[in-house]
């Protein structure tokens, strides 16, 4: 497999492939295989990625060699009244992220969680947090990237970084 891939900010037109990301992200485990539509349909899922583009939300998309869309990673702002898995407060952007299996373990996740990481500060955010099911080999990659547990729940933990 090409180890090459270029990561640019995602826009408009990715609502559609962000969606395909979620149900990636949905389905992490080797035993992952709840349908698109299921995983898509399901209010704690579509809130990710309905209406996407709104004007606070933020990400980017890793492209591989022939510019295909291998991954993705971006933020959106929910109100405390409908919180997303990962709310700890308002104006803390909640963090998705999902990539391609063959892409998992080649850098793509860290590159497009540094990415938005380095967003995020930019437009002045403190804090970026995120929801992650226990058992998730990602996990490790979060806390190598400054995240760490500050709600834990059940069968999953909420993760926060602190930006400055």
């Amino acid at each position: 497999m090409p180890q090459t891939f270029t990561v640019r900010p995602a826009g408009q037109a990715d609502g559609s492939f962000l969606g395909d990301m979620v149900v990636e992200a949905a389905n992490w485990s080797q035993g992952g295989v709840r349908p698109r539509h299921e995983v898509l349909t399901h209010p704690d899922h579509s809130r990710y990625v309905s209406g996407w583009m709104r004007s606070s939300d933020a990400g980017f998309v890793a492209l591989d060699a022939h510019g295909e869309p291998v991954g993705a990673a971006w933020y959106r702002m929910f109100p405390r009244t409908d919180p997303g898995f990962a709310y700890v407060g308002t104006g803390v952007p909640e963090l998705i992220i999902g990539v391609r299996p063959i892409w998992r373990a080649h850098g793509v996740g860290r590159a497009l969680l540094q990415s938005l990481c380095d967003h995020a500060r930019a437009q002045g955010f403190a804090r970026l947090s995120l929801s992650v099911e226990r058992g998730n080999f990602a996990v490790s990659l979060y806390r190598s990237e400054g995240f760490a547990v500050t709600q834990p729940g059940h069968g999953r933990d909420t993760m926060v970084k602190r930006l400055r």
